[in-house]
């Protein structure tokens, strides 16, 4: 039996390599959201460079055509939304919507949400002010990484499932 594939690693691309792709489109939409933050009423330029970056991300990841576009809008309205304190933490739960669309996740990795949402409910009770936006961003990057990787081996079919395209199954007769 062979190891299994990301579903987005079996797309043919047209530029690049899968691994470069999904690292860079990472670093872009983590980099945008993050920079966008450090701007003031004085300061608007990361307004511009961020979002840039942010859609950039989310277009060069590779994935099928509209599992790129579809999170370009939500996913830039909540990095806009984030401005507003940690109060708006839940929001995030549509981003890590967005990637489980990219990344193909079948429906079952979906229940890696709930810590996301937990996480929202629970920074908007614990932090108030937008100084503390960077430590409720940090938490919020570990639960969204853990989540994603519970999402990941959710997607992975379990061992004891075989396709019926895999031959009969062994028995268990002595």
């Amino acid at each position: 039996m062979s190891a299994w594939l990301e579903p987005a690693a079996r797309l043919p691309l047209r530029w690049g390599r899968y691994r470069d792709r999904v690292l860079a489109g990472l670093v872009l939409i983590i980099g945008g959201l993050v920079h966008l933050q450090s701007a003031s009423t004085l300061v608007l330029l990361p307004l511009i460079v961020g979002t840039a970056a942010h859609t950039l991300g989310w277009l060069i990841l590779p994935a099928s055509a509209w599992r790129r576009l579809v999170p370009v809008l939500p996913s830039g309205l909540v990095v806009w939304l984030l401005l507003t304190g940690p109060q708006s933490m839940w929001t995030l739960s549509i981003c890590f919507v967005c990637w489980l669309i990219a990344r193909h996740r079948p429906w079952r990795s979906y229940l890696a949400l709930g810590p996301v949402l937990l996480n929202g409910v629970l920074a908007a009770a614990v932090f108030r002010g937008y100084e503390q936006m960077p430590i409720a961003l940090g938490i919020s990057a570990v639960v969204l990484v853990g989540a994603a990787w519970w999402a990941w081996a959710l997607a992975r079919p379990a061992a004891g499932i075989r396709k019926p395209s895999d031959g009969p199954a062994p028995s268990a007769a002595p």
